[in-house]
């Protein structure tokens, strides 16, 4: 891989800035809601770890450190269904980000779905995919853009 894989391409945050704010405004409306901080960064850096972004896996493990999660526990999250360390309410969560992220057959299946019932109300179980869809919005522009690690 040459170098110029790592060379920002432009600054976003100045040639689209009123859509930048408009995102900034949305991840920070998800990140104080009924989810809590902690569950929906840990979804952030999953999603983020799927979709390669590593300006998102920086922020976003940073974010989780800072907050106390265990470091152990974020060493483990890419092979969550096999740690003991994520409970039930976070399984599901990470279950439907990687379904909302991937998206292989066009469709969510309705167990995915289900397992989130015991767990979210409605405006929960929207927030979480509205995360979902944010998170995979900022992976793609600092993907494309390549955003240097700060």
């Amino acid at each position: 891989m040459s170098n110029t894989a790592h060379t920002p391409r432009i600054d976003y945050t100045v040639h689209a800035k009123d859509a930048f704010q408009a995102q900034v405004k949305l991840s920070m409306l998800l990140h104080d809601g009924s989810l809590g901080p902690q569950l929906t960064e840990l979804v952030f850096l999953r999603v983020s770890q799927i979709n390669g972004c590593a300006y998102c896996l920086d922020m976003h493990a940073t974010a989780l450190r800072k907050g106390g999660e265990d470091q152990r526990k974020l060493d483990t999250l890419a092979g969550w269904r096999d740690s003991s360390m994520f409970d039930a309410r976070e399984r599901a969560a990470l279950q439907w980000a990687e379904t909302l992220t991937k998206l292989e057959s066009g469709d969510v299946p309705d167990h995915v779905y289900e397992a989130l019932l015991p767990h979210f109300d409605e405006r929960g179980i929207a927030e979480l995919t509205f995360a979902v869809g944010v998170i995979n919005s900022w992976n793609r522009v600092n993907v494309a853009l390549r955003a240097k690690l700060p």
